[in-house]
């Protein structure tokens, strides 16, 4: 069986925050979820998470996805590994893959090829590598005819082996029992005192067994973050390689500013994104739509050509054809049916908006049921919730709601009824019925010439 042993007990002072640094979010997800899907795509499902600092944010977040590893004091990432034995003895018959948690990027096609590669080899450690422009400040690997003969650290290295630009990424493939017999020869005899995993590599060769490397075509695999600038640069790597796929697949931008779109997202051929949008979660957008400016949506299922502005939009549907906006909120299992036009400064929660229906501006439509081709007008308020229990409305099919009503559920508006302007409904109207709420109007002539005149005195 191959493993895999993800290194999550780094804390991250320089991030100023008591969260494990693996933690931190790129697109909306923390580091670590991003090292896990990357070894489950690749079908790597016997997994162990080493904690450390904050090792309950993480235990809780995990769950029972995968097992667990304290590490109760940090003396460097061959110790971290160590606290893994256990989990490894499981089955030494395999091959273990040791990632670092808050290195996101590693991806499912490298693991897949350099576990093919370290099989093939029989190496007994296999180091994953990335070949960039800049290798300043990371380890270079030396390489020989028969695989590679070390990995120098930058202030180690003379300046012949600073020009190599084959650098670590800090993630390895072991034979399962080799890593177990490395695990124990490392040594501390450091100035830091701790045990580093890139002494396996020495260790190995010492000891007559191959070491080798594998290349990969991701040269990202090799980004971490160690503060908040750090975290900044993974983030717009990330943003800019979600947003060139969606190009790719023929989503329009005319400007990036302000997009963030995560990668759970899918969107539809000829559909716009506009600046300051943000995609979220498990959000489905079809084709040919306008999203934005200034949309935030989460979780969120759009039709066809729907066009959005200024809205923001959770845990809900929305039809083909759809328009709303501007200042328009839609909140959890709403469901917007098409045709539908929704104005400005409109908010709407567990709701159905039928076929057709205007809702034009500032109007408050909960726990509610709309039939097809109604008319909200200005300022009308479902008043669902009485203090104690929430209540739900209903009204029917080509209903016209006047200006400033108040809909005090439970409700019902029949089909083609009517409501006057100013009305509270406490009662069901029927089909076909005009509902008028009007109570005396009383003129006081001369009222403000004795109200100025006293104000005067």
């Amino acid at each position: 069986m191959n493993n895999a042993v993800i290194l999550a007990g780094g804390q991250g002072k320089r991030m100023k925050a008591p969260i494990p640094k693996p933690m931190f979010r790129v697109l909306g997800e923390p580091m670590l979820e991003w090292v896990l899907g990357a070894c489950e795509d690749a079908g790597l499902q016997n997994i162990c998470v080493i904690t450390g600092y904050e090792a309950d944010q993480i235990r809780n977040y995990l769950g029972d996805r995968c097992e667990t590893a304290y590490q109760a004091e940090r003396l460097g990432t061959g110790h971290a590994v160590m606290q893994a034995i256990p989990f490894l003895q499981k089955d030494t018959d395999g091959n273990t893959l040791v990632l670092c948690g808050d290195a996101p990027f590693i991806d499912s096609e490298t693991i897949r090829g350099s576990l093919e590669h370290h099989v093939a080899e029989q190496n007994a450690v296999t180091v994953i590598t990335a070949s960039v422009e800049q290798p300043f400040g990371y380890g270079r690997i030396l390489r020989t005819d028969n695989g590679i003969s070390g990995i120098v650290e930058e202030k180690d290295a003379t300046p012949e082996q600073r020009k190599i630009t084959e650098i670590n990424s800090g993630c390895y493939w072991f034979r399962t029992a080799d890593l177990i017999e490395l695990l124990g020869e490392i040594k501390n005899d450091n100035a830091q005192k701790e045990y580093y995993l890139t002494d396996t590599v020495a260790i190995a060769l010492n000891d007559g067994l191959r070491a080798g490397a594998f290349c990969s075509q991701n040269p990202d695999v090799v980004l971490g973050a160690n503060d908040r600038k750090g975290l900044l640069t993974l983030n717009t790597a990330a943003r800019m390689a979600v947003l060139e796929k969606h190009m790719a697949n023929g989503v329009g931008f005319t400007c990036t500013d302000g997009i963030i779109i995560e990668r759970s997202v899918k969107i539809g051929a000829g559909t716009e994104i506009l600046p300051n949008t943000i995609l979220r979660g498990n959000t489905v957008i079809g084709e040919n739509c306008v999203i934005g400016p200034n949309c935030v949506i989460e979780n969120t299922e759009i039709g066809d050509e729907v066009e959005l502005n200024t809205v923001q939009a959770y845990d809900s549907r929305i039809d083909a054809g759809v328009k709303i906006g501007p200042f328009v909120h839609i909140r959890p299992d709403s469901h917007i049916c098409s045709g539908a036009k929704i104005g400005d400064f409109v908010e709407i929660k567990n709701s159905e908006i039928g076929e057709g229906t205007l809702i034009a501006h500032l109007a408050y439509l909960g726990d509610s049921d709309i039939g097809k081709k109604v008319n909200i007008g200005c300022g009308c308020v479902t008043v669902n919730f009485d203090g104690i229990k929430k209540s739900r409305c209903e009204i029917g099919d080509y209903a016209f709601v006047g200006c400033n009503n108040n809909l005090i559920a439970p409700v019902s508006l029949g089909k083609y009824s009517y409501t006057a302007a100013g009305a509270t409904i406490t009662t069901d109207v029927p089909d076909y019925a005009l509902a008028i709420d009007r109570g005396t109007l009383h003129i006081k002539e001369g009222y403000t010439l004795r109200k100025y005149a006293k104000k005067k005195d």
